[in-house]
Protein backbone atom coordinates (compact mmCIF):
# COMPACT_ATOMS: atom_id res chain seq x y z
CA UNK A 1 0.00 0.00 0.00
CA UNK A 2 1.40 3.36 -1.03
CA UNK A 3 2.18 6.09 1.49
CA UNK A 4 -0.55 8.74 1.84
CA UNK A 5 2.07 11.46 1.24
CA UNK A 6 2.21 10.34 -2.40
CA UNK A 7 -1.52 10.62 -3.10
CA UNK A 8 -2.75 13.20 -5.66
CA UNK A 9 -4.30 16.38 -4.31
CA UNK A 10 -8.04 15.83 -4.04
CA UNK A 11 -10.23 17.94 -6.29
CA UNK A 12 -12.56 18.22 -3.29
CA UNK A 13 -9.81 20.13 -1.47
CA UNK A 14 -8.33 22.15 -4.34
CA UNK A 15 -10.22 22.75 -7.58
CA UNK A 16 -8.59 21.23 -10.65
CA UNK A 17 -8.09 24.64 -12.23
CA UNK A 18 -6.24 25.95 -9.16
CA UNK A 19 -2.73 25.47 -7.85
CA UNK A 20 0.60 24.78 -9.52
CA UNK A 21 0.14 21.87 -11.98
CA UNK A 22 2.11 18.68 -11.41
CA UNK A 23 1.76 15.35 -13.18
CA UNK A 24 -1.47 13.78 -11.92
CA UNK A 25 -1.52 16.35 -9.05
CA UNK A 26 1.23 14.37 -7.31
CA UNK A 27 3.90 15.85 -5.05
CA UNK A 28 6.82 17.40 -6.94
CA UNK A 29 10.13 16.13 -5.57
CA UNK A 30 13.78 16.86 -6.29
CA UNK A 31 16.65 14.45 -5.46
CA UNK A 32 17.48 16.38 -2.30
CA UNK A 33 13.97 15.94 -0.85
CA UNK A 34 13.94 13.88 2.33
CA UNK A 35 11.35 11.47 0.87
CA UNK A 36 12.86 11.11 -2.61
CA UNK A 37 14.15 7.61 -1.84
CA UNK A 38 10.62 6.44 -1.04
CA UNK A 39 9.49 6.98 -4.64
CA UNK A 40 8.66 3.79 -6.55
CA UNK A 41 7.69 5.44 -9.84
CA UNK A 42 8.66 8.89 -11.05
CA UNK A 43 6.97 10.82 -13.82
CA UNK A 44 9.52 12.89 -15.73
CA UNK A 45 9.34 15.42 -18.55
CA UNK A 46 11.94 15.73 -21.31
CA UNK A 47 11.04 19.06 -22.99
CA UNK A 48 13.26 18.74 -26.05
CA UNK A 49 12.76 18.22 -29.78
CA UNK A 50 16.26 18.73 -31.12
CA UNK A 51 15.97 15.48 -33.09
CA UNK A 52 13.02 16.72 -35.13
CA UNK A 53 13.62 16.93 -38.88
CA UNK A 54 10.46 18.73 -40.00
CA UNK A 55 7.79 20.19 -37.69
CA UNK A 56 9.15 21.11 -34.22
CA UNK A 57 7.02 21.72 -31.16
CA UNK A 58 7.23 18.55 -29.04
CA UNK A 59 9.52 20.41 -26.65
CA UNK A 60 6.33 22.02 -25.35
CA UNK A 61 4.61 18.66 -24.83
CA UNK A 62 5.56 17.94 -21.20
CA UNK A 63 4.26 21.29 -19.97
CA UNK A 64 0.88 20.90 -21.65
CA UNK A 65 0.62 17.25 -20.60
CA UNK A 66 1.26 18.30 -17.00
CA UNK A 67 -1.44 20.94 -17.20
CA UNK A 68 -4.01 18.55 -18.67
CA UNK A 69 -3.09 15.83 -16.17
CA UNK A 70 -4.93 17.74 -13.44
CA UNK A 71 -8.09 16.23 -14.98
CA UNK A 72 -6.94 12.65 -14.29
CA UNK A 73 -8.64 10.85 -11.43
CA UNK A 74 -7.19 8.10 -9.25
CA UNK A 75 -8.74 4.84 -10.50
CA UNK A 76 -8.95 3.07 -13.84
CA UNK A 77 -12.64 2.14 -14.10
CA UNK A 78 -12.02 -0.64 -16.64
CA UNK A 79 -9.07 -2.49 -15.12
CA UNK A 80 -9.84 -1.52 -11.54
CA UNK A 81 -6.24 -0.43 -10.95
CA UNK A 82 -5.65 2.43 -8.52
CA UNK A 83 -1.94 3.08 -9.17
CA UNK A 84 -1.49 5.60 -6.36
CA UNK A 85 -2.71 2.99 -3.85
CA UNK A 86 -0.32 0.34 -5.19
CA UNK A 87 2.96 2.27 -5.22
CA UNK A 88 4.48 5.64 -4.35
CA UNK A 89 4.40 7.97 -7.35
CA UNK A 90 5.74 11.50 -7.71
CA UNK A 91 6.45 14.20 -10.28
CA UNK A 92 10.24 14.34 -10.52
CA UNK A 93 10.34 17.40 -12.74
CA UNK A 94 12.00 17.88 -16.12
CA UNK A 95 15.41 16.94 -17.42
CA UNK A 96 17.09 20.25 -18.27
CA UNK A 97 17.95 19.99 -21.98
CA UNK A 98 20.53 21.86 -24.02
CA UNK A 99 18.40 23.26 -26.86
CA UNK A 100 21.41 23.82 -29.14
CA UNK A 101 23.44 20.63 -28.56
CA UNK A 102 22.09 17.13 -29.27
CA UNK A 103 25.01 15.21 -27.77
CA UNK A 104 24.96 17.21 -24.55
CA UNK A 105 21.21 16.74 -24.17
CA UNK A 106 21.48 12.98 -24.67
CA UNK A 107 24.16 12.85 -21.97
CA UNK A 108 22.04 14.95 -19.60
CA UNK A 109 19.05 12.65 -20.04
CA UNK A 110 21.07 9.50 -19.43
CA UNK A 111 22.70 11.00 -16.34
CA UNK A 112 19.28 11.94 -14.92
CA UNK A 113 17.88 8.45 -15.49
CA UNK A 114 21.04 6.82 -14.12
CA UNK A 115 20.19 8.62 -10.89
CA UNK A 116 16.70 7.13 -10.92
CA UNK A 117 18.02 3.65 -11.63
CA UNK A 118 20.49 3.95 -8.75
CA UNK A 119 17.55 4.56 -6.43
CA UNK A 120 15.36 1.83 -7.92
CA UNK A 121 12.82 4.30 -9.32
CA UNK A 122 10.80 3.18 -12.35
CA UNK A 123 10.36 6.03 -14.86
CA UNK A 124 7.31 7.13 -16.83
CA UNK A 125 8.37 9.82 -19.29
CA UNK A 126 6.60 12.57 -21.20
CA UNK A 127 8.51 13.66 -24.32
CA UNK A 128 9.78 15.42 -26.29
CA UNK A 129 10.51 13.94 -29.72
CA UNK A 130 11.22 10.25 -30.14
CA UNK A 131 14.99 10.61 -29.94
CA UNK A 132 14.50 11.21 -26.21
CA UNK A 133 13.83 7.47 -25.75
CA UNK A 134 17.40 6.54 -26.71
CA UNK A 135 19.19 8.13 -23.72
CA UNK A 136 16.54 6.73 -21.37
CA UNK A 137 17.26 3.24 -22.71
CA UNK A 138 20.99 3.83 -22.22
CA UNK A 139 20.32 4.16 -18.51
CA UNK A 140 17.75 1.41 -18.10
CA UNK A 141 19.67 -1.16 -20.16
CA UNK A 142 22.94 -0.73 -18.27
CA UNK A 143 22.76 -4.31 -16.98
CA UNK A 144 21.64 -5.90 -20.24
CA UNK A 145 19.43 -5.47 -23.31
CA UNK A 146 15.72 -4.95 -22.80
CA UNK A 147 12.68 -6.09 -24.70
CA UNK A 148 10.90 -3.22 -26.42
CA UNK A 149 7.27 -2.61 -27.37
CA UNK A 150 6.84 0.33 -29.73
CA UNK A 151 3.44 1.76 -30.68
CA UNK A 152 4.09 4.03 -33.64
CA UNK A 153 3.27 4.80 -37.24
CA UNK A 154 7.02 4.94 -38.11
CA UNK A 155 9.77 2.42 -37.45
CA UNK A 156 12.39 5.04 -36.47
CA UNK A 157 14.94 2.50 -37.72
CA UNK A 158 16.64 4.75 -40.27
CA UNK A 159 20.42 4.97 -40.30
CA UNK A 160 20.97 8.71 -40.82
CA UNK A 161 19.50 11.95 -42.12
CA UNK A 162 20.91 14.93 -44.02
CA UNK A 163 24.43 13.87 -44.84
CA UNK A 164 25.09 11.29 -42.15
CA UNK A 165 23.52 12.68 -38.98
CA UNK A 166 22.96 9.61 -36.80
CA UNK A 167 20.79 11.10 -34.07
CA UNK A 168 17.31 12.24 -35.14
CA UNK A 169 13.82 11.23 -34.15
CA UNK A 170 13.88 8.82 -37.10
CA UNK A 171 16.94 6.86 -35.92
CA UNK A 172 16.69 6.07 -32.17
CA UNK A 173 15.83 2.39 -32.38
CA UNK A 174 18.50 1.57 -34.95
CA UNK A 175 20.99 3.12 -32.53
CA UNK A 176 19.40 1.23 -29.60
CA UNK A 177 19.86 -2.11 -31.36
CA UNK A 178 23.39 -1.25 -32.49
CA UNK A 179 24.36 -0.19 -28.95
CA UNK A 180 23.00 -3.41 -27.46
CA UNK A 181 20.31 -1.63 -25.46
CA UNK A 182 17.47 -3.62 -27.01
CA UNK A 183 17.31 -7.30 -27.92
CA UNK A 184 15.97 -7.26 -31.50
CA UNK A 185 14.45 -10.72 -31.01
CA UNK A 186 12.34 -9.23 -28.18
CA UNK A 187 11.45 -6.04 -30.06
CA UNK A 188 8.00 -5.56 -31.60
CA UNK A 189 6.60 -2.53 -33.43
CA UNK A 190 2.84 -2.09 -33.76
CA UNK A 191 0.93 0.23 -36.09
CA UNK A 192 3.49 1.00 -38.80
CA UNK A 193 2.04 2.82 -41.80
CA UNK A 194 2.32 5.85 -44.08
CA UNK A 195 4.12 6.76 -47.26
CA UNK A 196 7.83 5.94 -47.37
CA UNK A 197 11.12 7.05 -48.88
CA UNK A 198 12.03 3.40 -49.45
CA UNK A 199 11.94 0.09 -47.56
CA UNK A 200 15.45 0.22 -46.10
CA UNK A 201 14.26 0.69 -42.51
CA UNK A 202 11.83 -2.24 -42.74
CA UNK A 203 14.39 -4.51 -44.38
CA UNK A 204 17.07 -3.66 -41.83
CA UNK A 205 14.71 -4.20 -38.91
CA UNK A 206 13.42 -7.54 -40.13
CA UNK A 207 17.00 -8.69 -40.83
CA UNK A 208 17.78 -8.06 -37.14
CA UNK A 209 14.75 -10.08 -36.05
CA UNK A 210 12.47 -7.18 -35.13
CA UNK A 211 8.78 -8.04 -35.45
CA UNK A 212 7.09 -5.26 -37.44
CA UNK A 213 3.28 -5.32 -37.35
CA UNK A 214 1.78 -2.94 -39.88
CA UNK A 215 -1.53 -1.26 -39.21
CA UNK A 216 -3.32 -3.50 -41.73
CA UNK A 217 -2.29 -6.59 -39.77
CA UNK A 218 -3.39 -5.02 -36.49
CA UNK A 219 -6.84 -4.30 -37.88
CA UNK A 220 -7.15 -7.66 -39.69
CA UNK A 221 -6.17 -9.75 -36.67
CA UNK A 222 -7.57 -7.57 -33.91
CA UNK A 223 -6.01 -6.13 -30.79
CA UNK A 224 -6.42 -9.22 -28.60
CA UNK A 225 -4.60 -11.50 -31.04
CA UNK A 226 -1.80 -9.04 -31.80
CA UNK A 227 -1.18 -8.19 -28.16
CA UNK A 228 -1.05 -11.90 -27.29
CA UNK A 229 1.79 -12.14 -29.80
CA UNK A 230 3.45 -9.12 -28.18
CA UNK A 231 3.42 -11.00 -24.88
CA UNK A 232 5.01 -14.05 -26.51
CA UNK A 233 7.75 -11.93 -28.12
CA UNK A 234 8.87 -9.98 -25.05
CA UNK A 235 8.25 -12.81 -22.59
CA UNK A 236 8.73 -12.42 -18.86
CA UNK A 237 12.12 -10.67 -18.94
CA UNK A 238 12.38 -6.88 -18.42
CA UNK A 239 10.92 -4.78 -21.21
CA UNK A 240 10.19 -1.14 -22.01
CA UNK A 241 7.24 0.47 -23.79
CA UNK A 242 7.56 3.54 -26.01
CA UNK A 243 4.36 5.10 -27.31
CA UNK A 244 4.44 7.70 -30.08
CA UNK A 245 1.20 9.69 -30.14
CA UNK A 246 1.24 9.45 -33.96
CA UNK A 247 0.31 5.77 -33.51
CA UNK A 248 -3.20 7.21 -33.12
CA UNK A 249 -5.08 8.48 -36.16
CA UNK A 250 -4.68 12.26 -36.58
CA UNK A 251 -8.46 12.65 -36.39
CA UNK A 252 -7.97 12.02 -32.67
CA UNK A 253 -4.39 13.27 -32.28
CA UNK A 254 -3.59 16.02 -34.79
CA UNK A 255 -1.02 17.70 -32.54
CA UNK A 256 2.09 15.85 -33.59
CA UNK A 257 5.01 16.47 -35.90
CA UNK A 258 4.51 13.64 -38.40
CA UNK A 259 0.85 12.56 -38.48
CA UNK A 260 -0.19 9.54 -40.55
CA UNK A 261 -3.80 8.77 -41.49
CA UNK A 262 -5.38 5.34 -41.10
CA UNK A 263 -4.53 4.72 -37.46
CA UNK A 264 -6.41 3.50 -34.38
CA UNK A 265 -9.07 5.57 -32.66
CA UNK A 266 -8.69 6.80 -29.10
CA UNK A 267 -10.43 3.77 -27.57
CA UNK A 268 -8.20 1.34 -29.45
CA UNK A 269 -5.22 3.42 -28.33
CA UNK A 270 -6.22 2.67 -24.73
CA UNK A 271 -6.92 -0.99 -25.39
CA UNK A 272 -3.42 -1.87 -26.57
CA UNK A 273 -1.96 -0.51 -23.34
CA UNK A 274 -4.42 -2.38 -21.14
CA UNK A 275 -3.36 -5.59 -22.87
CA UNK A 276 0.19 -5.09 -21.52
CA UNK A 277 -0.92 -6.01 -18.02
CA UNK A 278 1.31 -8.68 -16.42
CA UNK A 279 4.38 -7.78 -18.50
CA UNK A 280 7.65 -7.07 -16.68
CA UNK A 281 7.75 -3.40 -17.65
CA UNK A 282 10.68 -1.39 -16.28
CA UNK A 283 9.66 1.93 -17.82
CA UNK A 284 7.56 3.62 -20.46
CA UNK A 285 7.21 6.88 -22.33
CA UNK A 286 4.76 8.84 -24.42
CA UNK A 287 6.34 11.15 -26.99
CA UNK A 288 5.73 13.57 -29.86
CA UNK A 289 2.78 15.55 -28.46
CA UNK A 290 3.25 18.93 -30.14
CA UNK A 291 1.02 21.71 -28.75
CA UNK A 292 1.66 24.18 -31.61
CA UNK A 293 -0.22 21.78 -33.92
CA UNK A 294 -2.95 21.12 -31.34
CA UNK A 295 -4.90 24.37 -30.87
CA UNK A 296 -7.77 22.87 -28.86
CA UNK A 297 -5.59 20.66 -26.62
CA UNK A 298 -7.30 17.41 -27.63
CA UNK A 299 -4.02 15.65 -28.43
CA UNK A 300 -2.56 16.47 -25.02
CA UNK A 301 -5.73 15.28 -23.30
CA UNK A 302 -5.53 11.98 -25.19
CA UNK A 303 -1.81 11.82 -24.48
CA UNK A 304 -2.10 12.22 -20.73
CA UNK A 305 -5.03 9.78 -20.65
CA UNK A 306 -2.75 7.23 -22.34
CA UNK A 307 0.00 8.06 -19.86
CA UNK A 308 -2.44 7.19 -17.08
CA UNK A 309 -3.05 3.83 -18.77
CA UNK A 310 0.73 3.32 -18.92
CA UNK A 311 0.98 4.31 -15.27
CA UNK A 312 -1.55 1.63 -14.35
CA UNK A 313 0.32 -1.23 -16.05
CA UNK A 314 3.66 0.06 -14.75
CA UNK A 315 2.29 0.21 -11.20
CA UNK A 316 1.20 -3.39 -11.51
CA UNK A 317 4.65 -4.39 -12.73
CA UNK A 318 6.43 -2.51 -9.94
CA UNK A 319 4.12 -4.05 -7.35
CA UNK A 320 4.65 -7.54 -8.79
CA UNK A 321 8.46 -7.21 -8.66
CA UNK A 322 8.27 -5.98 -5.09
CA UNK A 323 6.16 -9.02 -4.14
CA UNK A 324 8.59 -11.62 -5.54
Amino acid sequence: MANSFFQPVSAMELARFAGVPTFMRLPALTPDHERFNEVDLGIVGIPWDGGTTNRPGARHGPRQLRDFSTMIRAMNPVTGVSPFDLINCADLGDVAPNPVDIDDTLERVTAFYNGLCDRGITPLTAGGDHLTTLPVLRALAASGPLGLIQFDSHTDLFDSYFGGHKFTHGTPFRRAVEEGLVDPKRFVQVGIRGTAYNTEDIEWGEAQGIRIIRIEELFDRGIDDVMAEVHRIVGSAPCYCTYDIDFVDPTYAPGTGTPEIGGPNSFQAQQVIRKMSALNLVGADLVEVSPPFDPNGGTAWLGISLMFELLCVLAQAVDARRST
